[in-house]
Order: C-alpha cells, then sequence, then structure tokens
C-alpha cells in the first residue's frame, strides 16, 4: 500500500510541474489555421518578387479607417484561411491604403508610393478597388467594391486567372 501512496504522489507530482501547458497530441481533427498573408507596401519590390516567384500581384486600394467595404472586404474575404493559403502559394500582396486618421498617418514616402499607385491603376479614387496584376503591372481582373462573394468563391476566380496565365 505504500508503494501505491508513493507512486501516486509521484505521478501527481510529474502531472503538476507544468499543468498550464499539456502538450496536445495532433489530431486529423485539428484544424489548420493559415496565417495571416504578407502584405507589401513597395510596388517595385512586388514587382521583383513576383517575377523572381512567378507569382501574380493582387493590389488593394483601401481607406482601412474609413471605408466601411473596405473593412468588410479585408473581414471577410482577405483575412480569411482560404484567401491566406491562396496568397501565400500564389500571389505577391499590395496594400495602398489611404487611411484619414492623423493616428493612422503614413509616413511621407509612403503616402508618395501610395499616391503614384493610385495615378496609374485608381485615377477615379475607387474604395476599395482589388486589381490582379501580372508582375508587369498589366490589369488582368479588376474588382471595384467589395465583391460580396464567400472567400472560395473569390479564390475560384483568381485561380481560374492563374490557370489562363500560367507563364506569368
Amino acid at each position: 500500500m505504500t508503494a501505491y501512496l508513493w507512486n501516486l504522489l509521484l505521478i501527481a507530482n510529474l502531472v503538476s510541474i507544468n499543468p498550464a501547458s499539456p502538450t496536445p497530441m495532433p489530431s486529423a481533427l485539428t484544424p489548420v489555421v493559415a496565417s495571416p498573408p504578407q502584405w507589401h507596401f513597395d510596388m517595385r519590390e512586388a514587382q521583383q518578387i513576383a517575377q523572381k516567384e512567378h507569382k501574380l500581384i493582387l493590389l488593394n486600394f483601401s481607406g482601412s479607417d474609413w471605408c466601411g467595404p473596405c473593412i468588410l472586404l479585408r473581414k471577410e474575404i482577405l483575412d480569411a484561411p482560404a484567401f491566406s493559403r491562396l496568397a501565400d502559394s500564389s500571389l505577391i500582396l499590395v496594400n495602398a491604403d489611404f487611411p484619414r486618421m492623423k493616428k493612422n498617418q503614413l509616413s511621407k514616402e509612403q503616402q508618395q508610393r501610395n499616391d503614384q499607385l493610385a495615378d496609374q491603376y485608381n485615377q477615379e479614387g475607387k474604395f476599395p478597388l482589388t486589381l490582379l496584376l501580372n508582375p508587369q503591372g498589366k490589369i488582368l481582373k479588376q474588382w471595384e467594391g467589395n465583391p460580396g462573394v464567400k472567400p472560395e468563391e473569390f479564390c475560384s476566380q483568381i485561380r481560374t486567372i492563374i490557370e489562363s496565365n500560367p507563364h506569368e
């Protein structure tokens, strides 16, 4: 009986060493969470990466602190796991943000880069405006406003273009 109690105490002591962080066992039922995709803020850099990695560029014009449809697009589609997986494997993402609140003000250099992108791709000042570009900057697809589709449908539209432009 005494040996039984000692073993029981030993087991209890081992279990109590780090009870807050038990090591979970991997499971086929454990959901795979996609990490948020990396957004770039310099189109020239994005084009160089896209050419090197043979990927297309998704350019998003947003007003992150004032444009309701922009905020919804980000939340419902661009932050979705399905989009993150597609972006990681097939896209270089560029965000041209035009915040209005002083606390979110961009650096002078970033504002100039975004203004140049707007002069080239968004002269009418539409928000949100999302463009799919080849590495040379040619527009392959354009979405004005929030596309209003589920992330899977948005990704399907992009995949169709990727498949029809295999050498980009």
